[in-house]
């Protein structure tokens, strides 16, 4: 049986409080793991937590590379403990802006890199 090609989703649009995902308006941050969509509490970087990444780090083995993190309107360092906690699991972390990271997001994915996207919304 021949193994099913990958489709991840695309995210199309972003802004306006949300982002638009495969043609579907989503309100709120966003969180994608193994290609699958899911609204995130995340509202604001400074007040991220571990526990926000928890379906991250409960991912099974080989699904996320690296976490790529949209911090908001502007690019802005992680809190540390958000940082240590990603690479004590063994994640690469890269961070930006969240438009920023929508666009690389669809490039990575279509390059089939296994990543988990946290983009917190504007």
């Amino acid at each position: 049986m021949a193994a099913v090609p990958r489709q991840p989703p695309s995210i199309d649009a972003y802004g306006g409080g949300g982002f638009r995902v495969s043609g579907v308006w989503r309100p709120g941050s966003l969180l994608i793991i193994d290609d699958q969509p899911a609204d995130w509490s995340a509202t604001r970087l400074e007040d991220l937590t571990p526990d926000d990444f928890k379906t991250v780090f409960d991912a099974p083995a080989g699904v996320v590379e690296f976490v790529l993190l949209g911090t908001g309107a502007t690019q802005a360092l992680p809190p540390k403990a958000v940082r240590e906690a990603i690479r004590a699991r063994g994640f690469g972390l890269e961070f930006m802006a969240s438009e920023a990271a929508a666009r690389t997001y669809n490039v990575l994915a279509a390059e089939g890199r296994r990543l988990a996207a946290a983009l917190i919304a504007v």
